[in-house]
């Protein structure tokens, strides 16, 4: 059975999956860089992230699910 994560667990956790998505995809176009690519502004790279931010911090939410349930804690 796969956990669904309740809406509390995700509105927590989305402020650090699309803060780190934010960071990812700029670091990302720092190397990018390298070849060619164009380094995102810091509020494209934002902009991204809290698109990127959902499916991340959904898929990170369903882990907390397992470990929940794996421990017990239901």
């Amino acid at each position: 059975m796969t956990a669904q994560p309740s809406w509390r667990l995700l509105v927590a956790l989305y402020p650090f999956g699309a803060g780190a998505a934010a960071v990812n995809i700029f670091f990302a176009s720092l190397i990018a860089s390298w070849i060619g690519w164009r380094v995102l502004s810091p509020y494209e790279s934002v902009a991204w992230g809290l698109l990127l931010g959902v499916p991340a911090t959904y898929a990170f939410a369903r882990h907390i699910e397992r470990l929940k349930r794996r421990a017990g804690g239901g």
